[in-house]
């Protein structure tokens, strides 16, 4: 009997995002006065689970947290939308990852990011037998590599190994480029397919260029590299589909603008249900592109996270 939901199964980070409103930012030993404050759990692993999750998936996200009540809130969070916990492994001396944010009157903001335990995952935590058996019946794989390299390398075999679709979204800090032109892990090139947006993918070339035709030569270079598919996210214009067939640019969704927060997870999360799906490459983007821009047009990360249903009444409404 078929199973009733296509299986994704998501390595990425998970943070507790913090923020506080202040009018002015503190001036040095001093103390300013702030006017409100959230504390939410946030990461790209963490959204782009729900996403694919609200996407109708069945969901198993890989991670970890730290032995505190931040970790115990991303658990709860993640659940919510029912995203399954199996493997939110817990680091033995560090903390959850936290990211504070203070935003002035202006809107500016300042950030300081903790990477934590998302620092503290390696492959061995992905090397059990019930692992294996997950991952061994997973339709897709969607790997975030702001995770250290080794794991991500480990995370990308596994998905290959298990014969499910390997999506990699190749959000690398620059310190983990291999070399000073930007080339990438050798592993990474053996994805199925790669989802850089556009900046990214400029870092991944010597030329610099911001254009189609850039993002295009790119594209043919991660392909000429092993890559199955590149996807390139272009943000208003839209998005570029390099394969062995040639290139396509996918037309963007007119929404009205209002947070760009969020709206790379929404693109990914909901590419990964997509392809668990089985949909063809051009149906999955376009799905995608609806879900990255819906994200746009709400305030915040996950709050904007769009529902399967918002995906497909958007495509609908197309000529």
């Amino acid at each position: 009997m078929a199973r009733a939901k296509p299986k994704v199964v998501i390595f990425g980070s998970v943070y507790v995002d913090m923020a506080i409103r202040c009018e002015q930012f503190p001036e040095t030993s001093h103390i300013a006065v702030g006017s409100s404050f959230s504390c939410v759990p946030a990461g790209c692993g963490l959204n782009q689970a729900i996403q694919a999750a609200l996407c109708g998936c069945e969901v198993y996200l890989v991670c970890k947290v730290g032995k505190d009540q931040f970790g115990e809130m991303i658990r709860d969070n993640l659940a919510d939308f029912g995203v399954h916990c199996d493997f939110v492994f817990e680091a033995e001396a560090k903390n959850t990852g936290v990211i504070v944010s203070f935003v002035n009157g202006t809107g500016t903001n300042r950030t300081v990011i903790s990477e934590g335990a998302n620092k503290a995952i390696m492959p061995a935590d992905i090397s059990s037998t019930e692992f294996e058996r997950v991952i061994s019946s997973a339709d897709a794989c969607l790997i975030n590599a702001q995770l250290p390299v080794e794991f991500v390398n480990s995370a990308i075999r596994a998905g290959k190994v298990s014969r499910a679709k390997v999506i990699l979204d190749p959000a690398l800090p620059v310190e983990q480029f291999q070399t000073e032109s930007g080339q990438l892990p050798l592993d990474f090139y053996t994805a199925d397919i790669i989802v850089p947006n556009f900046e990214e993918a400029v870092e991944l070339s010597t030329t610099g260029n911001h254009n189609i035709h850039t993002a295009k030569l790119i594209g043919s270079d991660l392909i000429a590299r092993g890559v199955g598919c590149a996807i390139i996210k272009l943000g208003r214009r839209g998005a570029l589909i390099v394969d062995k067939n040639g290139t396509e640019q996918i037309q963007p969704f007119e929404v009205q603008i209002v947070d760009h927060t969020g709206a790379g997870d929404a693109f990914d999360g909901a590419l990964a249900a997509s392809c668990a799906v089985g949909d063809e490459i051009k149906q999955a983007v376009r799905f995608a592109s609806a879900a990255g821009a819906l994200a746009c047009s709400k305030f915040g990360a996950q709050e904007s996270l769009p529902k399967k249903e918002e995906i497909i009444e958007m495509l609908q409404e197309l000529p």
